[in-house]
């Protein structure tokens, strides 16, 4: 599932680097071994205070900014991250989103934040829910910081994409297995159309 991640991600347009952000815990070697086999920087820190992983992890490359991504969305398109790092350099802000309010589907999303509206983040909140979801504080107070909102075509909350329970694992491989084109050549969507179309088929399969 991260590979599939890092494989779109390398196809945006407007990022500079890949980090693998993951746990200092034992458990999680092996998703460090995994970035260093896909030659992409690898950063680790506490397993639940996310916040300060993505603090740390910005300053250890040097970013001004990140676009967060989370490990739960093969199928990220590589275009709608694009679309929103557009949004955030076009207009000066300190967090742009297309999770507040959302309209994509689950699994397409994308967070554009500078590193110092993080540190302020970091410095403004010890609840333990805001350390570990990172944005959960901005979005809790945001008359405080300056939010950029980029929205679907029509209202696709409701799809769920990213990959959450056995039943997701299982959709998102059957989407992949009936792709005929490179993954990450599927956009928000196709994968959408491949979704509506295999669990069409498999209603009437059920019902036959």
């Amino acid at each position: 599932m991260l590979a599939y991640t890092v494989e779109r991600l390398r196809r945006c347009h407007t990022v500079r680097d890949v980090v693998l952000a993951t746990s200092d815990r034992p458990d999680d070697d092996r998703v460090a071994a995994l970035g260093e086999r896909l030659g992409v920087s690898v950063h680790r820190g506490p397993l639940e205070d996310v916040l300060t992983r993505f603090v740390d992890a910005a300053r250890a490359c040097g970013a001004s900014a990140v676009v967060r991504i989370s490990g739960d969305s093969p199928l990220i398109d590589p275009e709608v991250v694009d679309r929103v790092v557009a949004r955030f350099l076009a207009a000066p802000c300190d967090l742009a989103t297309n999770v507040f309010p959302r309209s994509f589907p689950k699994g397409q999303s994308v967070e554009v934040v500078t590193l110092a509206a993080l540190e302020r983040a970091a410095a403004a909140t010890q609840d333990p829910e805001d350390r570990e979801h990172v944005t959960r504080h901005f979005y809790r107070h945001a008359a405080a910081f300056k939010i950029e909102n980029v929205a679907f075509d029509r209202d696709a909350s409701a799809i769920q994409l990213s990959v959450d329970t056995d039943d997701d694992v299982a959709l998102v491989a059957r989407i992949l297995t009936s792709m005929t084109r490179p993954h990450w050549e599927y956009g928000v969507e196709e994968v959408i159309a491949l979704r509506e179309r295999l669990l069409g088929e498999r209603a009437t399969s059920a019902a036959g």
